[in-house]
């Protein structure tokens, strides 16, 4: 996934620049930074997890059902941390933003790990989030699988970090499925490989699509990114790119449009070295779940 808002943009930027069959298409994505925020709706703990952890994920899954942004951030410490950038106040704001426009979002989350430190609580979670609705008369179909870690204290989270993102938005009656190949990793400076492998045979279709790379940060997650599709020669997209050297994380989206059908995709992709460091390493727990 990443940031919600900012994919909801570049749909709508995609859609005013590509008149195609695709041209009345509503944008309806979600990206990291909204969708981390109300990670934990409807939390499914690990029966091993501590009362605090399961009494904390459950009253965030009651605030997040109910779309009251306030009452949801009403868990985060008020020097709340990110490994986004994201704030207390900026995560209230975007959930506002996106409940309002997307009232029927579910999200599904389990613990995977957890551990003590100290009076502290770090706890690795799995969040799926779904969402479907009709706009002129097309099928919009969205979703995530966010891997986060948490570090509770005093039954308030205090820092997040997202490990791995992933969302896809499928739009339209026949919409083409997409199998993506991207490394979860890559070292500052790095060069690596993206494939977004349209699965159906093409027959006498056409294909059209575009790959976005964005740096992961608060500031692009309103700013919309204009969109040039291009007449695909193979089945799909296939690209190299270079890691930036200065080590910031990435979004990469794929968008591939197929006959009355759009699918869109994207990942996250972590550069570590140089000033960024690596947020992939697992929880050492006490507990898994069974």
């Amino acid at each position: 996934m990443r940031n919600f808002m900012s994919f909801l943009a570049r749909s709508r930027m995609f859609f005013q620049h590509n008149k195609l069959s695709a041209s009345s298409w509503v944008a309806f994505f979600i990206t990291l930074g909204l969708v981390l925020q109300a990670h934990r709706v409807q939390a499914q703990a690990t029966p091993d997890a501590p009362p605090a952890l399961k009494n904390l994920l459950a009253r965030v899954d009651a605030a997040a059902n109910a779309h009251n942004a306030k009452a949801v951030t009403q868990y985060y410490g008020t020097n709340f941390t990110h490994s986004d950038g994201l704030t207390q106040q900026s995560m209230e704001q975007s959930l506002t933003q996106l409940w309002q426009r997307y009232p029927q979002l579910r999200y599904t989350t389990r613990v995977e790990s957890w551990k003590p430190e100290g009076r502290a609580i770090v706890a690795e979670t799995i969040t799926n989030i779904s969402g479907s609705q009709v706009q002129d008369n097309r099928n919009l179909m969205f979703n995530a699988t966010i891997r986060s870690r948490q570090r509770i204290e005093n039954e308030r989270i205090v820092r997040q970090d997202i490990l791995w993102e992933r969302s896809q938005l499928r739009a339209g009656a026949k919409p083409p499925t997409i199998e993506v190949r991207l490394p979860q990793q890559v070292k500052a400076g790095q060069q690596f490989n993206f494939d977004a492998i349209v699965q159906e045979p093409l027959g006498d279709d056409y294909l059209l699509g575009a790959v976005i790379e964005e740096p992961i940060k608060p500031g692009s997650y309103l700013n919309p990114v204009p969109l040039e599709l291009e007449l695909l020669s193979a089945g799909g997209i296939f690209k190299q790119g270079r890691a930036p050297a200065s080590g910031n994380h990435r979004w990469i989206s794929a968008i591939v449009v197929r006959g009355d059908g759009m699918t869109m995709v994207t990942q996250r992709l972590q550069v570590i070295g140089a000033n960024a460091t690596s947020t992939t390493q697992p929880v050492a727990t006490t507990q898994q779940p069974k």
